[in-house]
């Protein structure tokens, strides 16, 4: 009998984590997606692959150090930020000089796709390493199935966006979005910024998300005309 109890605790546990990767993938596979938007399908291939390996690798370390990590000062302030600068950046139409290597340009869809991914898995493995009891195999387990969510979901987003131009706002908004709340839940921000209402939350991030955007906007304008010229 008690072997059931642990069986069944354990099938729901594990059914939370992958009900948890399920919900959370959805930012990932737009960070994906905005990161090989401009590669060339076999190297966007190659970087979804290589980027969402690491990813899952470093999520399940940090489910494992969670505790240690989310004592860090400032670490949700100065994550939030590099997310705010990764949005940014995704966001912008430049496809660099002409002689930059495409490999270069994989590697760093690669190591965009990594970096997002580790800096907005800071909060969602709290709810996966408590969800699972501090048990590293059933975190790697839950983990693996929202693989195929990411991959699926960012080549879906992809297509997606190279149809409607204005859908790679709509992802860089979302990222600028997420990373306005990792900076207001700092509590060196929230000791300083008198911000409590969900209102007032609201307003402030999207003020920045909007500022993110309009950068992003003016910016690509001003590629356009230099490209047309």
């Amino acid at each position: 009998m008690d072997g059931l109890m642990i069986s069944s605790d354990a099938i729901i546990a594990l059914l939370k984590i992958v009900a948890i990767d399920i919900i959370l993938s959805g930012d990932n596979a737009i960070v994906i997606a905005m990161a090989t938007r401009r590669l060339p399908e076999r190297q966007r291939n190659q970087a979804i692959f290589w980027g969402t390996a690491g990813a899952v690798i470093l999520r399940v370390l940090f489910a494992a150090l969670i505790v240690f990590l989310l004592k860090i000062p400032l670490v949700h302030l100065i994550g939030g930020f590099l997310l705010l600068w990764i949005a940014y950046k995704v966001l912008i139409n430049d496809e660099g000089e002409t002689h930059v290597e495409s490999a270069d340009r994989l590697l760093k869809a690669i190591w965009t796709i990594i970096v997002a991914d580790a800096v907005m898995s800071l909060d969602n493995v709290v709810a996966i390493a408590g969800a699972s009891h501090g048990h590293i195999g059933m975190i790697a387990f839950g983990v693996a199935i929202s693989i195929p969510i990411m991959i699926f979901g960012s080549k879906a987003i992809v297509m997606a966006m190279e149809r409607y131009v204005w859908i790679p706002y709509v992802g860089s908004g979302i990222l600028a979005w997420t990373a306005g709340e990792m900076i207001l839940k700092d509590e060196h921000v929230q000791r300083f910024l008198p911000i409590s209402h969900g209102i007032e939350i609201n307003v402030a991030l999207a003020i920045l998300t909007a500022i993110v955007l309009i950068a992003g906007y003016l910016k690509n304008k001003k590629i356009d005309k230099r490209k047309m010229a």
